[in-house]
């Protein structure tokens, strides 16, 4: 395909400098491109759209990516990603895509089995550190193409595709699925079909009810919520939940962690959407949806323009980031300091869970898409429930997000090995002996969060610090003498050297008649030695004591 895409260019290329010969109102009419485009679609037997689509792809490969080219040419990354990089770097500006191009070239390499998800976020994120205004733009011309188109389907069913704002698709997704959820365990149907019951209640206003056929269900009827003019006032957020305990080794899987608990720094309620509610006894459901969003602290702030995170989407440019953190509740995202206590405890704290889903974002099995906050928090090296010294601790670098399928895999299947490096690189052994490694997707976005110190480099830094607070007052002094020895070989140099000058100008006089000058009374001494002693030392520092009274 490589060889293909450089034939495909220098075709172009060839028509292109061949249009700047022809005359003006035949180049208006047929251009270098549309050319190329029958060509190419004439060899390959394409039609018109798909031979347009190669030569425009070419095209952007030997002008704005050629050395994310070069390595398509060695080998060194496959086709589908060079497309996926030049769908999302369509709207940079030319003049930093030659920066863009460096830095895709450098990273693109380590992006080796990564899922179409984690390659999109990571090459947005590299957009957003070359041209932030590029995410805004995008955004903007996505939002113009907004739609919900209804098209007929096979066998009696239809297909209903809509297009619309990132929140508002990420607050849709989560209240279908807080709805489908509202069930008991004897309902026959799927979360798929449930949450297509409740997209058809929430559009006729009807009811969605439990499907296990118990006249006394609780459940028997779940109404989505009624018109937001009907809500009571806003109360004030709760407090967030502690995460649920994980399952011991050996034992079956729990159940989902609700998305309650996430590594997002601002939580962001959606609004509610309005159903009528049926008259009689109803079981009403919460009025709320929560998105999680990832962002900096000087985005949140608008002192930076750093693009964020939305979990479920992808990622968002800043001043999304800022809409949606208006009024919402935010919570900082940072790894816990080294807590022993903590380390033993099988539950990780509600700071720790967050900064492992932030650092995560995404299930950490190769090839994974499901959100962290839809996946478990599990132990790599597994907690020991009898001597909890002797097992796999609660901390950073042995704790990663896994989804419900993989981590019963993970549990179960023996077949299977994970091991975690200090840095969240977890390198997965599959039963056929093959090694995969999948790196965390938050730190590539946001590096704040690869900073998690491992507890050997934590005591090195306790120890180190510990031999420099009793080192302290000979550094200070160390270090006060030798700006004073800098300091005073400097004024010996100048000293010297306006000795020098005033004897060049006034000759002899100056051996005869010593200078009378209040201001420059050394001009007479004689030369003074530009090295200092080994022992010299300056005088004693002056006490500035602010606590002593004024001279009046």
């Amino acid at each position: 395909m490589a060889a293909a895409s450089a034939g495909i260019a220098e075709l172009l290329g060839r028509r292109t400098v061949e249009e700047i010969d022809r005359e003006a109102d035949v180049r208006s009419l047929i251009t270098a491109f549309e050319r190329t485009v029958v060509e190419v679609g004439a060899a390959l037997r394409l039609p018109p759209a798909r031979a347009r689509e190669l030569v425009h792809q070419a095209d952007v490969l030997h002008t704005r990516l050629p050395a994310v080219a070069a390595l398509l040419a060695a080998g060194e990354v496959d086709y589908p990603t060079v497309l996926l990089v030049i769908e999302r770097t369509d709207l940079v500006a030319e003049q930093h895509m030659a920066r863009l191009d460096a830095a895709l070239a450098e990273r693109i390499r380590t992006w080796a089995r990564w899922s179409r998800k984690l390659v999109r976020d990571a090459v947005d994120g590299l957009v957003a550190e070359v041209d932030a205004a590029a995410i805004k733009r995008r955004r903007q011309a996505a939002f113009d193409e907004r739609r919900v188109t209804v098209a007929a389907g096979l066998d009696g069913m239809a297909a209903v595709r809509a297009r619309m704002s990132a929140s508002q698709g990420a607050a849709m997704d989560a209240r279908w699925s807080m709805l489908a959820k509202q069930v008991c365990p004897g309902d026959p149907r799927s979360l798929t079909q449930r949450r297509a019951d409740v997209f058809d209640a929430l559009n006729t206003g009807g009811a969605f009810g439990c499907g296990c056929g118990d006249p006394g269900c609780p459940c028997l009827v779940v109404v989505p919520p009624a018109a937001a003019q009907h809500d009571p006032p806003a109360a004030e957020p709760e407090p967030e939940p502690e995460p649920e305990a994980l399952e011991p080794p050996g034992a079956e899987a729990p159940e989902a962690e609700p998305p309650a608990e996430a590594p997002a720094v601002e939580p962001v309620p959606a609004p509610p959407i309005p159903a009528p509610a049926p008259p009689g006894p109803v079981s009403v459901l919460g009025r709320q949806v929560v998105l999680h969003v990832i962002a900096t602290a000087d985005t949140v702030t608008g002192h930076g323009n750093t693009a964020g995170y939305l979990a479920g989407y992808g990622i968002i440019d800043a001043e999304l980031v800022r809409e949606l953190a208006r009024e919402a509740t935010r919570r900082l995202v940072e790894a816990p300091p080294f807590d022993p206590r903590q380390a033993v405890t099988y539950r990780p704290s509600a700071a720790l869970a967050r900064f492992i889903r932030a650092r995560d974002l995404t299930c950490r099995f190769p090839g994974c898409e499901v959100p962290a906050t839809c996946c478990d928090i599990d132990h790599t090296i597994a907690f020991d429930h009898h001597d909890p010294t002797a097992g796999g601790q609660t901390v950073p670098w042995n704790l990663a997000c896994y989804c419900r399928t993989h981590h019963r895999h993970k549990t179960h299947d023996t077949g299977w090995n994970d091991r975690q490096l200090p840095d969240g690189t977890i390198i997965w052994t599959s039963p056929s002996g093959h090694q995969y490694r999948t790196r965390p997707a938050g730190v590539g976005l946001f590096p704040g969060l690869g900073r998690a110190q491992h507890r050997s480099e934590q005591q090195r830094i306790t120890a180190a610090r510990r031999r420099l607070n009793a080192h302290r007052d000979t550094s200070e002094h160390n270090s006060y003498r030798n700006q004073k020895a800098r300091n005073e070989i400097r004024d010996r140099r100048w000293r010297n050297g306006f000795r020098c000058r005033y004897l060049l100008f006034t000759g002899d006089y100056a051996h005869h008649t010593p200078s009378k000058s209040p201001f420059a009374r050394f001009v007479n001494d004689p030369l003074e030695p530009e090295t200092l002693p080994p022992h010299w030392q300056p005088p004693p520092p002056r006490n500035n004591d602010t606590d002593e009274p004024p001279p009046f």
